[in-house]
C-alpha cells in the first residue's frame, strides 16, 4: 500500500543514508495532519546541529534558534502566541548537553510546549564526537578509546532529570529502529501535541535514532545497535502521563 505524502512535508530530507532524522520528521508531519494542524498553526523552535535541516523538509513556521537555547525560544514563542502549537526540535548534543538547563527549567515552569529531543549519542553534525548521551565503552571522534565513567562522566539520562518535576505533564521515549517502534514513537508525539493542546502543561518525546555515519556502521548495523545496545541504557515507554500540577 502506498502511503500518500503528509501536506506538511515540502521536500526531500537532507539526512545520510540510514538516519532516523528523516523518519522522525515524516512523524510529526503525519501526526501534524492527522491532527487537523495546519502549517499556519505550528511553530517549530529549531535547534543546531542536523536538526536544522528540517527547514528544508517540515513546511511549519520555524525559529532557528542559538545552539542550545530551543526550549528559551520554545517558551517565549508559546506566551506570545498561545494559540499555536509550539514544539522544539532538538539532538541531544543541543538539549542535553549546551542546553541542559533550557530543557529542565522550561520544564520547570510548566511551559505549555512540547519539547523533541533526537538521541543518537553523539555530535553528529560536527564530526561525532562524544555527547552526554554517549554510552560507555562507545568510541567516538572525543572518546577515541571508549568512554569511561571514569574520565567523562556516566552517560545522562534526561527523563532521569525530567521526571521527577511536577509539572512536566507528558513524557515519553521512543525510537526509530524498527516498524513496530516507529508507530509506537508516533503515537507518543500525537499524545504530547494533545497534551500541549489541552493546557496540561510541559510534554517531552526522546526519541533513539541511528547515526550510521559517525557510528561507523551500515544502516542495518546501526538499527541493530539501538535494539541490542542503546535500549538497554535507554528504556522505551511511556515514564510520565499523569498530568502537571497547577
Amino acid at each position: 500500500m502506498t502511503k500518500n505524502i503528509p501536506a506538511l512535508i515540502s521536500g526531500s530530507n537532507s539526512f545520510c543514508p540510514g538516519c532516523g532524522h528523516g523518519i522522525i520528521i515524516r512523524l510529526i508531519a503525519e501526526v501534524l495532519d492527522e491532527m487537523g494542524i495546519k502549517q499556519q498553526d505550528a511553530i517549530c523552535a529549531l535547534a543546531v546541529g542536523c536538526a536544522c535541516l528540517l527547514n528544508n523538509t517540515l513546511k511549519v513556521d520555524r525559529l532557528g534558534c542559538p545552539h542550545g537555547r530551543a526550549g528559551a525560544g520554545a517558551s517565549g514563542i508559546k506566551r506570545c502566541r498561545p494559540d499555536k502549537l509550539v514544539f522544539t526540535y532538538q539532538g541531544d548534543g543541543d538539549a542535553i548537553s549546551i542546553g541542559f538547563s533550557e530543557t529542565v527549567y522550561a520544564a520547570q515552569r510548566n511551559e505549555k510546549i512540547t519539547a523533541i529531543i533526537v538521541n543518537n549519542g553523539v555530535f553528529g553534525m560536527t564530526g561525532g564526537q562524544a555527547s552526554p548521551t554517549t554510552l560507555i565503552g562507545q568510541k567516538t571522534a572525543t572518546t577515541v578509546n571508549g568512554r569511561t565513567a571514569e574520565f567523562n562522566g556516566m552517560p545522562v539520562d534526561i527523563m532521569d532529570h525530567l521526571r521527577p518535576v511536577p509539572s512536566a505533564a507528558y513524557l515519553a521515549r521512543g525510537s526509530v529502529h524498527d516498524a513496530k517502534s516507529i508507530l509506537k514513537t508516533k503515537q507518543y508525539i500525537r499524545r504530547a501535541f494533545e497534551t500541549q493542546i489541552s493546557g496540561s502543561g510541559y510534554s517531552c518525546v526522546e526519541i533513539l535514532s541511528p547515526c550510521p555515519t559517525n557510528w561507523h556502521m551500515d544502516p542495518v548495523t546501526a538499527a541493530d545497535r539501538i535494539a541490542s545496545e542503546v535500549i538497554a541504557a535507554y528504556p522505551l515507554g511511556e515514564i510520565k502521563t499523569g498530568g502537571a500540577a497547577s
